[in-house]
């Protein structure tokens, strides 16, 4: 089991706290949406939780079967779909897969071809991905997250693009991994996370006029 636990965990730009002292611990098994409206933080908060951003102060502690795992290790260990991470656009389908699962683990019992089928895109499996529409460079983030076989998945706005077809899609194979997976969605969209999330709202870790020194 995987555990995610933050103490007094804290981020600011310039004079503003985009949240403040966070604590919290997050387990393998739970969903958590995080939520409020759009400019929040929510962005930001998932950032800082999957290591790509320093928090400005408190700590962020990863674990795995209470054996902690050091800050540049943590990529190890998670997954992420998020509009405004990029494909490699140069890449076809294929080519993207194949790079994508030489450097983090695919799920038992799936290949690229039955991911291929999985994203109903076996029509565009050679094509390039700059000639993607928005909507399938989605699905193919949400696919290569979903099919990463490793215990923490962030999913930033995952409905961002996708018509009624593809986020049935999403909600589908969301329920069939999250019960099984750390699950962080940031989204101010109750139809992209399930009832039964914990939810997170940003405004409760907002400090308005705090001092910076």
């Amino acid at each position: 089991m995987i555990r995610i636990q933050t103490n007094n965990l804290s981020k600011r730009f310039n004079r503003e706290w985009i949240f403040h002292k966070l604590n919290s611990e997050f387990h393998t098994g739970n969903t958590y949406a995080i939520t409020g409206p759009n400019g929040s933080g929510k962005s930001t908060l998932l950032q800082v939780l999957w290591g790509q951003m320093p928090p400005s102060s408190g700590e962020l502690t990863y674990s795995l079967n209470n054996n902690p795992i050091e800050g540049d290790y943590i990529y190890k260990y998670v997954t992420i779909a998020a509009p405004y991470l990029d494909l490699i656009e140069e890449f076809t389908l294929q080519e993207l897969l194949e790079f994508h699962f030489k450097s983090k683990p695919i799920r038992s019992g799936f290949s690229i071809e039955s991911i291929i089928d999985i994203l109903y895109l076996r029509d565009a499996r050679t094509k390039y991905i700059m000639n993607f529409s928005s909507g399938m460079k989605q699905r193919v983030k949400l696919g290569l997250a979903f099919y990463t076989d490793v215990p923490v998945l962030f999913l930033d706005e995952p409905g961002a693009n996708l018509d009624r077809k593809a986020f049935e899609w999403y909600l589908h194979h969301l329920e069939q991994i999250r019960h099984n997976k750390l699950v962080f969605i940031a989204s101010n969209q109750p139809e992209e996370y399930p009832e039964s999330a914990i939810k997170i709202d940003l405004h409760q870790f907002k400090v308005k006029n705090l001092q910076v020194t």
